[in-house]
């Protein structure tokens, strides 16, 4: 097994319990008369991991384009933090990192040359280099890869270097886009306890999946996401595996 420190994440900054870290308010997303994302309301908390469910062309991957600034409201809003994202587009990224289905990393860098170029991107300035390869170690890269070229990492690895950016960022909210596709269980299941340990700190987590089993093992509430809608949404203590294939599967042919 790598080794592992103990990963040093300030808790969220000022976020109460009842103040969300990424709120949505009556969000649309319109190309033509096509309705990618249609009035959605949605709310996560600091030390929630919300897991967004829904087949392809949901409205999954634009409601976290939408957060992130990449695209821009046909009506609504998005907030970071109480933070307008069309308002306050660059103070409201400094307080989200992101992590797509494939990771876009420096290929012909190290994980620890391209954690110190991402961390003085997110504004964090400069960290020693012993700091930033704890942090690597802490996100469960193996220390023996830190000073490896990326183009040498499995995708699993790579996903690490995404949450240890996150870590170094001190981001108030991680989005994830299907980010345990491709991975295989153990690969996944270690990735779902650093995100424990991230919400743990008060990190709010937005991840988009079509996996129910990580959904439920890892998520502390799940949506369920179709033709842009928000169907229903539930507290993962409130149901089992096989009720929320259920449920899924009901609002899918329904």
């Amino acid at each position: 097994m790598s080794e592992v420190v103990p990963i040093d994440v300030p808790s969220a900054s000022t976020a109460v319990a009842s103040t969300p870290v990424l709120e949505a308010r009556a969000l649309f997303k319109r190309y033509g008369d096509v309705e990618a994302v249609a009035g959605l309301d949605l709310r996560v908390g600091p030390s929630e991991i919300y897991c967004l469910l829904g087949p392809n062309g949901a409205g999954k991957t634009t409601t976290i384009h939408l957060f992130l600034g990449f695209l821009e409201p046909t009506g609504g809003s998005v907030h970071v933090s109480g933070l307008d994202v069309a308002a306050e587009p660059l103070e409201s990224k400094r307080r989200l990192a992101y992590i797509p289905e494939q990771v876009m990393l420096y290929r012909n860098l190290s994980g620890l040359e391209n954690l110190e170029y991402f961390a003085a991107l997110g504004g964090r300035g400069s960290l020693a280099a012993e700091r930033l390869t704890d942090i690597l170690v802490g996100a469960g890269l193996p220390r023996a890869a830190v000073q490896r070229r990326v183009s040498e990492y499995s995708k699993g690895m790579r996903q690490k270097v995404g949450i240890a950016i996150a870590i170094a960022k001190e981001a108030d909210a991680l989005l994830l886009d299907e980010p345990t596709s491709g991975l295989d269980p153990q690969a996944s299941n270690e990735f779902s306890e650093l995100l424990g340990r991230l919400r743990d700190r008060g990190v709010a987590v937005l991840m988009a999946t079509h996996d129910l089993f990580r959904a439920k093992e890892t998520g502390t509430r799940v949506g369920i996401m179709r033709h842009g809608r928000l169907a229903t949404e539930m507290s993962t203590d409130e149901i089992g595996h096989a009720d929320l294939e259920r449920v899924y599967l009901e609002h899918m042919h329904g």
